[in-house]
């Protein structure tokens, strides 16, 4: 009977050998996600990119409805306002006066418009990726090139 006992249990420990993964089994099964992840990468940066400059100009446009209001009703039409002097006078929120790349909006006063730029991904003002309040959906598409 021993004999029986230790063929069985060498026939257990055979068959949960056959039941592991080899290692091979896992590098084939972590490149295969590898590539998925890399794929998806692909797909999302730009929308990432896109929805940056979006939610740009949503800000910008925020910031300038701040400055129109501010101009309107504290007597001051003729002094282009600062985002500090937003700030101050509670027209917007401190913690939105800053860019999707974490640098403050710009306003310019000029001929009575107000204009509200954003510097952009480059994060440098005057550049081609700059984002203003008044883009367009065409603009947004030549900044995305």
């Amino acid at each position: 009977m021993e004999i029986n006992v230790n063929e069985t249990s060498i026939l257990r420990i055979r068959r949960a050998l056959r039941r592991g993964v080899t290692l091979v089994e896992v590098l084939i099964v972590v490149a295969i996600m590898a590539v998925i992840a890399g794929g998806a990468t692909m797909l999302v940066f730009p929308r990432l990119k896109e929805s940056r400059i979006k939610a740009a100009i949503m800000g910008a446009g925020t910031i300038k409805k701040a400055a129109e209001l501010h101009q309107n009703m504290d007597g001051s039409a003729d002094q282009c306002p600062t985002i500090q002097d937003l700030v101050t006078t509670k027209k917007i929120d401190g913690s939105k006066t800053e860019d999707p790349w974490g640098k403050p909006y710009t306003i310019k006063c000029e001929n009575g418009d107000i204009h509200v730029t954003s510097a952009g991904n480059d994060k440098k003002e005057g550049t081609p990726d700059d984002v203003r309040d008044d883009m367009k959906d065409s603009d947004v598409k030549k900044l995305m090139e």
